[in-house]
């Protein structure tokens, strides 16, 4: 039921952190304000596909 997800920077458009949900519960993509080793510096991620 939960799948793998991907979630990517919004400046540098790298892949950097992996996660899953359940698309059942939340059909929307997911928005998380992480840290990318990349960049240096907290940024949006946002989810993508495989």
């Amino acid at each position: 039921m939960r799948d793998i997800i991907l979630l990517r920077c919004n400046q540098c458009k790298r892949k950097n952190y992996s996660t899953t949900k359940n698309k059942r519960n939340t059909p929307q993509k997911l928005e998380f304000k992480k840290y990318c080793r990349f960049c240096q510096t907290h940024t949006l991620h946002k989810e993508t596909k495989k």
